[in-house]
């Protein structure tokens, strides 16, 4: 199936029914009164948030969506019938937008959540509502009112724990595929991934988290070169980010340590936010250096990307063709995760997770490494 992550639509809940005014009429009772209903209000249009869901292919071709008009009241106190309401299902993590103001409307980021995107009209009064003491023979109704009428714009966000971020051929789609059951295509020749992929990462039986590869960033992403910039939202709900950098590039003229700022400058310069998320160094494709120049590789570009960019936090070498330093790098990602607040998280859920990540073993926690001086 096709991977869609945009759409536009129109959504149009029903108007409701007018009411009637009708009286009462029958033998041996000339002047039985009002007796018009009222109409039944129109069908509204509901959103569902459907974990079976993973892409918004299904609102690219079928746009627009009106809810079924209310049915007028009748005489003899009959009531409209209410329109059916229309629920559409998107995947989990569909953000609803305004098209016109811009405005969010919706966050469908839990499982079967459900919101009502646009109400129904009401249905009009009929004149059995406007009887009284001085106005026995009423005439007056009212019309239904008209239903919502909105232009939405649909954004698919992944949820995922951990993001990978770096240039194309950086090893992230290899790196995936090494640590959990996600399949995208790797092979021995460059490309770039055209679309997320999603991988769930088990560090134990009752651990794992979920990491999202997206494709590739290049200089000039965020004045419109390339794919990248497109996809940076999918890690906007990620809690770290792995900035995998080619550490023994094929190309002669590149520098590693020049294509990792650039990278970090267009993330800066597309989303500030998105730039200040807790931010990993992963040191891949180690196999192709001789094992003995291994540790002074590592060495040198550290020293030359922290004058570059004052970076401090954790790194990782690692091989990901072949799982070396991939352990020691998962375990330190989840002993992160374990240690950071969920919002949905109340505190004694979080009291409880302090606790168990507290005595996860030491030889889980050996590879997030400062950056030496």
């Amino acid at each position: 199936m096709k991977f869609i992550d945009e759409a536009k639509i129109y959504v149009k809940a029903g108007d409701g029914g007018n009411g009637a005014a009708t009286f009462r009429r029958e033998k041996y009772i000339p002047m039985g009164g009002p007796n018009g209903g009222d109409g039944g209000r129109g069908g509204s249009i509901y959103l569902i948030a459907d974990c079976n869901i993973n892409t918004l292919v299904d609102y690219r071709y079928t746009r627009k969506f009106i809810g079924k008009r209310g049915e007028n009241g009748g005489g003899a106190d009959q009531y409209g019938a209410g329109g059916d309401d229309i629920v559409l299902r998107m995947p989990v993590g569909t953000v609803v937008t305004d098209s016109v103001t811009g405005d969010i409307l919706a966050d469908l980021d839990v499982n079967e959540k459900k919101v009502i995107i646009a109400k129904g009209g009401k249905g009009g009064l009929g004149n059995i509502h406007f009887k009284s003491s001085t106005n026995r023979a009423p005439r007056q109704h009212t019309q239904g009112q008209q239903g919502e009428e909105l232009e939405l714009t649909l954004e698919l966000r992944v949820l995922a724990d951990v993001g990978l971020l770096g240039l194309p051929n950086a090893g992230k789609s290899t790196l995936i595929r090494s640590v959990s059951a996600a399949r995208p295509k790797v092979a021995d020749y460059p490309f770039t991934t055209l679309h997320p992929n999603l991988g769930v990462v088990r560090v134990g039986a009752e651990k794992s988290f979920v990491m999202a590869d997206v494709p590739g960033l290049i200089e000039g992403a965020a004045d419109g070169a390339g794919l990248g910039i497109r996809f940076l939202k999918h890690l906007q709900r990620t809690r770290i980010l792995l900035h995998l950098v080619d550490i023994a590039p094929i190309d002669p003229d590149s520098d590693p340590v020049r294509d990792a700022k650039a990278i970090v400058g267009e993330l800066v310069k597309h989303d500030p936010e998105l730039a200040n998320k807790p931010r990993w160094l992963v040191l891949n494709k180690l196999d192709l250096i001789p094992e003995e120049d291994r540790e002074k590789a590592v060495k040198d570009f550290l020293k030359a990307y922290k004058k570059a960019t004052k970076y401090d936090g954790p790194y990782f070498p690692v091989s990901a063709i072949n799982g070396e330093g991939t352990k020691p790098l998962i375990y330190a990602i989840q002993e992160a995760l374990d240690q950071m607040v969920r919002p949905e998280v109340d505190a004694d859920d979080q009291e409880i997770a302090d606790v168990d990540a507290s005595e996860r073993s030491a030889t889980e926690q050996n590879g997030a490494d400062q950056i030496d001086d």
